[in-house]
């Protein structure tokens, strides 16, 4: 019981650095390359990513989201080529990655005969879904699939064209900020038109 307990705190703890790390990502990313080559901000990411998307994978046990464990084992292999070739433009390329990954995840949800990305997490909150609601999140996922294009092309256009610090305050604050706006908006609407009170 004990090691239970410690494993799924060890697997919690995992999963908040794992995302701590990604949010920070673009801020470590302009202080590193401002003040190191490319090959040692990628090394130094990897040091600290590598083990912990490892522990993270290997707990992905809910098949409804294992789907989502793709994105930390995408940007080791994103971070591994950028340290092996020592090239700045893959650590810029890693927000691109993780927005081509979910929306790659959300689209092929979307296929006829597949359960929506959206009612997958829906369903982790309530089980039963009524057609109405399925529904509802069937037009999420297709609102977030076409977040991922606007964001991942954005995030490709200020990697590519823009100084590093346009592309560390979109990547590092205004993408997170559409982000919660966007969950925000779905879930005050949703709880209003779903309410059963």
């Amino acid at each position: 019981m004990a090691r239970g307990a410690l494993g799924s705190l060890g697997a919690a703890a995992a999963q908040v650095l794992l995302g701590a790390l990604l949010v920070a990502y673009p801020i470590v990313v302009w202080f590193g390359l401002n003040a190191q080559s490319p090959r040692l901000v990628a090394a130094a990411l990897l040091c600290v990513m590598a083990p912990i998307a490892a522990l993270r994978l290997r707990r992905s046990d809910r098949a409804a989201l294992r789907g989502v464990a793709f994105v930390p084992l995408a940007t080791v292999a994103v971070l591994s080529l950028s340290a092996l070739l020592d090239a700045a433009g893959l650590l810029l390329a890693v927000p691109v990655v993780i927005n081509a990954i979910f929306l790659v995840l959300f689209g092929a949800s979307l296929r006829r005969g597949a359960v929506p990305m959206v009612e997958r997490f829906a369903r982790l909150q309530e089980a039963h879904l009524s057609p109405e609601q399925q529904a509802w999140c069937r037009l999420w996922t297709g609102i977030w699939c076409a977040f991922f294009v606007a964001n991942g092309g954005t995030a490709l256009v200020l990697a590519v064209a823009a100084p590093l610090s346009w592309w560390t305050t979109y990547n590092g604050l205004v993408a997170y900020v559409l982000m919660g706006v966007l969950f925000a908006i779905e879930w005050t609407v949703r709880r209003r038109r779903f309410s059963r009170g």
